[in-house]
């Protein structure tokens, strides 16, 4: 044998190794030291004994043949290595249970998944009604569908998290493939009572003069309307960040601002509740949402969707 077929051998063994030694049990508890911060607190969540645990991960340690803990006097701390780690195991623990749920759903006659990933403007005005018509046609297969801020759809989506996506047009979205879903304008929420209630549209900076209530930071509406207040050199008197549409519309109507939301939003939520709206005409309001897909071939499940919702437009 040669000295690179033996070095070639050596890798694949340690390479072996490894993987036998990241078993999910073993994975389990060293998430578990990663967020308890102490051997007490990862067995007790674990339901095992603390010195089960500490041999656990001493043997992980040693079979990596690198520090993954810091030991100090209040607990561990993960390490650069450990916190690399604990990436790739959060994923993994996520993966496996994933795993064991969809095939318990297959037992029961399910033959596909899709998991998706959308922002809020997309789940409250357009999915709804998009699903609903999927699932009625594919009767067989499941949505796994969870809210996130376009910026996030985007990371997730290239991380591997979903298989679909739906952002804000103007998120950047990298490597991904991006296909247009539907378009939406924003308008400004308030009670009928309000200085600005009665006009039939108007530019954001005519509401700089008054308070404000914003969607939570993240999301790309606030950012849209921070970036413009910066860039008209004022202040945006923001009063309350808060979650959800519903919760900007409740705000407006206890006099706390003006809120800030997709027109079909409003059209859902805003009559109920006694509410007024009037559309933006600035350029940025006018709004795009996108699909975002990797670049390489989809799921047969995933792909029946897209389809789907490609059509719909």
């Amino acid at each position: 044998m040669s000295e690179s077929d033996a070095q070639a051998l050596s890798r694949e063994a340690a390479r072996a190794a490894v993987l036998r030694r990241l078993d999910l049990t073993t994975l389990k508890l060293f998430v578990a030291m990663c967020e308890e911060g102490t051997l007490t607190g990862a067995a007790r969540r674990e339901a095992i004994a603390p010195s089960a645990v500490s041999k656990r991960l001493a043997e992980l340690e040693q079979t990596l043949g690198i520090a993954l803990f810091q030991r100090r006097a209040t607990g561990m701390v993960a390490t650069p290595s450990g916190d690399t780690l604990l990436h790739h195991a959060r994923r993994m623990l996520r993966n496996a249970e994933q795993a064991a749920l969809e095939l318990a759903e297959h037992a029961k006659g399910v033959r596909g998944f899709v998991r998706m990933l959308a922002n809020l403007s997309a789940i409250v005005q357009f999915l709804p009604e998009d699903l609903r018509g999927f699932l009625a046609a594919q009767p067989a297969l499941r949505v796994e569908l969870e809210e996130r801020p376009s910026n996030r759809v985007v990371a997730g989506v290239r991380d591997g998290a979903a298989d679909l996506g739906i952002c804000a047009g103007d998120t950047p979205t990298h490597d991904l493939a991006s296909l247009p879903y539907r378009r939406d304008r924003l308008v400004l929420v308030m009670r009928a009572d309000h200085p600005l209630a009665g006009h039939p549209e108007l530019p954001f900076s005519a509401t700089l003069d008054h308070d404000h209530v914003g969607l939570h930071a993240e999301s790309s509406i606030y950012g849209s309307v921070r970036a413009e207040a910066q860039r008209l050199g004022r202040p945006l008197r923001l009063r309350v960040h808060v979650p959800s549409f519903d919760a900007v519309c409740r705000m407006s109507q206890a006099k706390l601002g003006l809120g800030v939301v997709p027109s079909g939003v409003f059209d859902l939520l805003g009559p109920q509740m006694r509410l007024t709206a009037v559309p933006l005409t600035d350029a940025w309001a006018h709004r795009e949402l996108r699909i975002v897909t990797r670049q390489t071939a989809l799921p047969p499940a995933a792909r029946l969707l897209l389809d789907h919702l490609l059509v719909e437009i």
